[in-house]
């Protein structure tokens, strides 16, 4: 059970260096479409809004289940649900930023302009875009993997969402069978041990015959 919580920790890990990649290429795009067309775009400020979302939670539920074990932001059933929200944002933000592309730059356009701010504009877009399907995979592909992992965990009978990644969501429900040690080869065996007599019951030996000898009647 290694695999969900190695996996949590790099995808959300993952998903805030995005975060962070985007809020910056967001920003600056905006200070350029502020400074030279008087306002801003629509999809940057839904990417704005999910990567500042992101950084603000994500570290945050990593350091917390460190912190503190069992913590309200570390339950499955919380986790899935926030998780869901945030790569729905972030596959409206991609979108917004695929289709503005198309309508400001034209589709297939190498960002090849004369003008350092146009060219760079036209590459902050393709990279908001890059990163922003980046998070929205990465995101989407843990949460359906941890939904995965909760069902068969409460169908086997386990609390599943009301428990965290780290607490074994497959493992059954059920207390571990005591071993004793074999009485030869040093090994282990789930037998159950040889049976034992309490001491007044326990056979006893004196060494001497109970049979009262037969005398000769003369």
């Amino acid at each position: 059970m290694a695999f969900l919580p190695i996996l949590r920790l790099a995808v959300l890990i993952a998903s805030t260096v995005f975060a962070i990649i985007v809020l910056g290429l967001s920003a600056h795009l905006t200070s350029l479409s502020e400074e030279f067309l008087g306002g801003y775009f629509v999809f940057a400020a839904m990417a704005i809004a999910s990567a500042a979302l992101t950084i603000l939670t994500l570290p945050a539920m990593v350091g917390i289940d460190f912190i503190r074990r069992g913590a309200f932001t570390s339950m499955v059933l919380v986790e899935l649900i926030w998780v869901f929200v945030l790569w729905v944002l972030w596959i409206a933000a991609a979108g917004l930023t695929a289709q503005e592309q198309q309508t400001v730059f034209g589709e297939g356009n190498s960002c090849n302009y004369v003008n350092t701010d146009l060219a760079t504009a036209c590459h902050e877009f393709s990279a908001i875009e890059a990163f922003s399907f980046l998070t929205w995979i990465a995101l989407m592909g843990y949460n359906i993997t941890l939904l995965v992992y909760a069902l068969i965990g409460a169908n086997r009978g386990n609390k599943t969402w009301t428990s965290s990644v780290g607490d074994g969501l497959l493992t059954p429900r059920g207390e571990a069978v005591p071993v004793t040690p074999m009485s030869t080869g040093g090994g282990y065996s789930n037998a159950a041990p040889s049976m034992q007599y309490p001491p007044q019951q326990q056979p006893q030996w004196t060494g001497q015959s109970t049979h009262t000898p037969m005398t000769a009647q003369v």
